[in-house]
């Protein structure tokens, strides 16, 4: 395997040498899709937040300063990218207003209705079982509770076959996809948003 290949192919669990620097460099380079995905919360609200596959934890640092009077979970996969996300968020741990675990999307560690909006920032790629991995987060949220999905890319990017001969295991989906493994999930609305020019894409789902 070439160094190339082995690098990326820690976008879906950092580990060891290659694994620290994927999730320090996620931090940066996801920084303005993480943002314009942001931008389509409403702006009060919410309580208790679930943020899935957190990676190097930006977004929930970010999430803490949009969210000021709120909580937030947040999980990962990998041990090293619950490291990082630990060290670039002490001061919302010391405050008590986050904590970060290591699990499995597929069988989150929360009882049901525990959260009312549950983020997921370049992850959705790698999860098993799209419908149901969707239904767990459908289960952990209250009614009326938003999942918010946030992708690199939309499914219509004619680099995404480059990306996908790198990184083992990943799937792009597209909007209509998208949509439809959460509606089957058991979602009861739907919102998608893309930025043609970028092939960015934001999912908005309503239990």
């Amino acid at each position: 395997m070439g160094i190339w290949k082995a690098f990326f192919n820690n976008t879906r669990k950092p580990e060891g040498l290659l694994g620290k620097c994927m999730v320090g460099s996620m931090n940066h380079a996801h920084a303005a899709l993480a943002d314009w995905g942001l931008s389509h919360l409403p702006e009060t609200g919410p309580a208790k937040i679930a943020e899935l596959g957190c990676g190097g934890g930006r977004n929930i640092r970010a999430l803490l300063r949009k969210y000021p009077a709120a909580t937030i979970t947040a999980l990962d996969y990998s041990e090293i990218a619950v490291e990082k996300a630990k060290s670039v968020n002490r001061e919302g741990l010391q405050a008590g207003r986050c904590q970060i675990l290591q699990g499995d999307v597929s069988r989150l560690p929360f009882g049901d209705g525990s959260f009312d909006l549950a983020t997921a920032f370049e992850t959705v790629y790698f999860w098993p079982g799209p419908v149901e991995s969707f239904r767990e987060v459908y289960r952990t949220l209250q009614p009326g509770g938003i999942f918010l999905i946030v992708n690199e890319s939309d499914g219509e990017n004619s680099q995404d076959n480059k990306w996908l001969s790198v990184i083992d295991g990943m799937r792009i989906y597209n909007g209509d996809q998208l949509a439809r493994f959460l509606t089957e999930a058991g979602f009861s609305k739907v919102i998608m948003d893309k930025d043609a020019k970028k092939h960015w894409l934001c999912a908005l789902a309503i239990r």
